[in-house]
């Protein structure tokens, strides 16, 4: 139901799942969490998160081969990764920078500086999550108070119609399906049928392109709904 960044933490060791899910729970984040590597994939198969903290050691399959898988596909080549290890060798930290881990921190490790390093490291990479204003071409989206402006004019937007405007602007380009778009903006355990999504789309693109400017929302034939790349340029 929420537009919170999500964390994916892959991790054996209970101890540090529970420290670790509530210290970004207490930030403000969405926690999603795998006890081995393959729980991981398939985790991300169906829901790429916007960071995976990971462990080196992990049942199944390790974190460095999860990290290579992930480098290897199209649709999580720039998935934000830290990876979190008891290797404190420096051939080690230069193998984990090298098969794609974004950052990199030896156990035991400071919750502060891990909480520092996310912030980092999606300011970095995905910079729409970090800001409370965003601006994408015209449109400018203000988190803090739910504000939506397009060029100078004031565009009203219903909560759900921000949502979805919201969670777009996070990926522009990326097309969501329908069903990924209800997971999303309205979450996994809300029953609310697939049209419902166009209904919306329909609302927020009537909301968007009152000026009778370009339609920032492309819709995609059998696939979805993306936020238009050529929009922002």
């Amino acid at each position: 139901m929420n537009h919170n960044p999500v964390v994916l933490i892959v991790e054996d060791e209970e101890a540090i799942i529970t420290l670790l899910e509530y210290n970004y729970e207490k930030e403000g984040y969405t926690v999603i969490t795998a006890r081995d590597g393959e729980e991981a994939w398939l985790c991300i198969q169906e829901t790429i998160p916007d960071l995976v903290v990971l462990d080196w050691v992990l049942p199944k399959l390790s974190g460095i081969e999860l990290c290579r898988r992930l480098r290897d596909r199209t649709k999580t080549r720039n998935l934000p990764v830290i990876m979190l290890t008891a290797r404190g060798e420096e051939a080690d930290r230069i193998r984990g920078l090298d098969t794609g881990a974004d950052d990199y921190l030896t156990k035991p490790f400071s919750l502060s500086e891990l909480m520092a390093r996310t912030r980092a490291v999606l300011r970095r990479i995905r910079p729409a999550l970090a800001e409370e204003v965003v601006t994408y071409g015209e449109l400018v989206i203000d988190r803090s108070c739910h504000r939506v402006k397009r060029g100078e004019l004031d565009v009203h937007l219903g909560p759900t119609e921000f949502r979805l405007l919201d969670h777009l602007i996070q990926h522009p380009g990326r097309v969501f399906s329908r069903e990924q778009l209800l997971d999303a903006v309205w979450g996994s355990d809300v029953y609310v049928e697939e049209r419902t999504v166009d209904v919306h789309i329909g609302r927020l693109r009537k909301a968007l392109n009152k000026t009778q400017g370009k339609d920032p929302i492309r819709t995609v034939r059998s696939a979805g709904y993306s936020l238009d790349e050529s929009f922002a340029r």
